[in-house]
Parts: C-alpha cells; structure tokens; sequence
C-alpha cells in the first residue's frame, strides 16, 4: 500500500470521535465496495500497532471463530 494513501487516510480520521469511527468502519463494511478495503486495512493496522498482547491474542481468536 502506498504510504501517502496509508497517512491520507489516517488524516482523514484523525480527532474523529468514538461515534464517527463507528460510523466509517459501519459504512464501509455495508457498502460492500472494494475501494473501501484499503481504508479498513489502514484502522486496523492503528489498532493492532496500539493493542497488548493479550488484546492481539483477542483478536486473532475472534477473526480465527469468525472464519470457521
């Protein structure tokens, strides 16, 4: 991914309330579309590099659960 994507779309969300990243992360999963993926990629990315590990191990059993 290229980093100017990856710093537009941090940008884009930053000093967003609780609310409006709920929102974008709704948005984004309903409406399906490809060119939403990236986006998604880039908040969970920020959320994995600011989780414990014990919040990393929740995560990957709850993605590991939901792909079964």
């Amino acid at each position: 991914m290229n980093l100017n994507l990856r710093n537009a779309i941090i940008h884009n969300v930053s000093g967003n309330s609780q609310t409006q990243l709920e929102d974008t992360i709704v948005d984004a999963i309903q409406s399906g579309e490809e060119k939403m993926l990236p986006g998604l990629g880039v908040l969970f990315e920020v959320i994995w590099q600011n989780s414990s590990e014990d919040e990393k191990k929740e995560m990957l059993t709850t993605l590991e659960n939901g792909l079964k």
